[in-house]
């Protein structure tokens, strides 16, 4: 069960999350640096403010780290890479270079913070990395549960691959004498999902505390026509996140094509961030991505679909009756948090793993991304909205999130862990390049 806010007293701490570029890594943090807040701590971030600063809102203290972005450079990957190519990719290109680029702010930013908690993000290495190196207590925030979940069993090479390239890793940016597995906090792993969906964890199980969704509000980006929305009607949202656009022109196509066959009988708002409907698709107006100009129906009198450059997802949510997507953690838990069903077509990375839980749990249908047609889109969209046992099986999976605790259980873990450290000053100096430190205020002030 989920504790109150102020179960006891707890002097006041300081907490250093470290965050990637990634939206859906940035996410789950908001709930519980809000509930740490509440709590009367102090609460930073060492990551890119461009990033995070957008998420969080203006108030928020951020330690300018460098780093590539995913999808730019020389992190910019085929949208046919797929399988451990991707996986390896990913780490080769993105997140090891992230690691390296980042340790400079983060050490920084811990000499300047002084946390008594550094929480780093699974994938953001350096975090814990480099406050092994400096001595301070960290846990690791799991925003995927892929990686102790068994996913890699059957991939020995691969799993063998990415325990050496941690150990490289580490030989450069942290303390070669050290042990832990960046990914794996010794102490705490914060995993922002449950058994009911995860399964029992086949890796470092005995640290890993199942908190649920860290659900938040967030500020306002973008516009939305809440008045399209029939209420009479359900309504289906398709997304495949802000990093898998590239991927998805052929898929969103038949996904359109799907939902307009069934005209009349739903409402469909279909997120399209690059435009690659309007330019596959000659009904569907492209929507300038300009933040003062509206989303709009395909057509001026479409009742039917909805293009939507960006959505206000979480509030969306509410409103919906099945959702068709990558099977991204984020977007899944959200999704199920509000009990809603779901058609999953994993891409790639973890996706694949979280699909397989979401049909595990009797919660969704999978569809092959690559392959499905507009047919078998359909028929999947059908059996989820009108047969009761998909809704029923979301809604079993809501409620473990719900009685997980979410932020105000991943805060309580949290302050333990500032309790129980020893540690409450940074005992070697913060050595590598100056960080920007950008405090940002209600007043706008800095």
């Amino acid at each position: 069960m989920s504790e109150p806010s102020r179960t006891r007293e707890v002097p006041p701490r300081r907490f250093l999350f470290v965050v990637p570029p990634l939206v859906g890594h940035v996410n789950p943090t908001l709930g519980v640096a809000a509930e740490l807040t509440a709590r009367g701590h102090q609460v930073a971030w060492a990551g890119m403010p461009e990033v995070v600063q957008r998420l969080t809102g203006q108030g928020a203290t951020v330690y300018r780290c460098a780093g590539p972005v995913l999808g730019e450079g020389g992190a910019d990957r085929p949208p046919d890479v797929r399988g451990p190519a991707a996986l390896k990719f990913l780490w080769e290109r993105f997140l090891v270079p992230l690691a390296e680029a980042m340790a400079p702010g983060v050490a920084k930013a811990i000499g300047e913070f002084r946390p008594d908690v550094v929480i780093a993000d699974q994938q953001t290495v350096a975090g814990g990395l480099v406050a092994e190196r400096l001595g301070v207590r960290w846990a690791t925030s799991a925003t995927t549960s892929a990686e102790f979940t068994g996913a890699l069993d059957g991939m020995p090479k691969i799993d063998a691959w990415l325990d050496g390239l941690m150990a490289e890793v580490r030989g450069r940016i942290g303390d070669p004498e050290g042990t832990a597995d960046p990914r794996f906090s010794p102490d705490l792993v914060l995993a922002f999902t449950t058994e009911e969906l995860a399964g029992r964890p086949a890796r470092a199980g005995d640290r890993i505390h199942y908190v649920g969704p860290s659900i938040a509000e967030r500020p306002a980006t973008a516009d939305f026509p809440w008045a399209w929305l029939d209420p009479a009607r359900p309504a289906v949202l398709v997304t495949l996140g802000t990093a898998n656009t590239d991927a998805g022109a052929r898929f969103l196509t038949e996904c359109l094509e799907a939902v307009r066959a069934r005209a009349g009988r739903f409402q469909t708002v279909i997120v399209d961030p690059d435009g690659v409907l309007a330019r596959a698709t000659p009904d569907v107006r492209n929507i300038p991505a300009a933040p003062e100009v509206r989303n709009a129906p395909a057509a001026p009198d479409d009742k039917d679909v909805l293009v939507c450059r960006y959505v206000p997802q979480l509030t969306l949510l509410k409103r919906v009756n099945a959702v068709v997507c990558h099977a991204g953690h984020n977007t899944v838990c959200e999704t199920l948090w509000h009990g809603v069903p779901l058609v999953v077509a994993p891409i790639r990375d973890d996706q694949p793993v979280v699909a397989a839980q979401v049909v595990d749990a009797g919660a969704g249908i999978r569809v092959r991304f690559g392959r499905v047609r507009a047919a078998a889109l359909g028929e999947a969209l059908d059996a989820v909205l009108d047969e009761p046992r998909y809704r029923a099986a979301a809604e079993r999976v809501s409620a473990s999130f719900r009685t997980a605790g979410g932020a105000t259980a991943a805060a309580a873990h949290l302050e333990r862990l500032a309790t129980a450290s020893a540690v409450t000053h940074v005992e070697r100096p913060a050595t590598g390049t100056a960080a920007t430190h950008i405090t940002a205020n209600p007043g706008g002030e800095r």
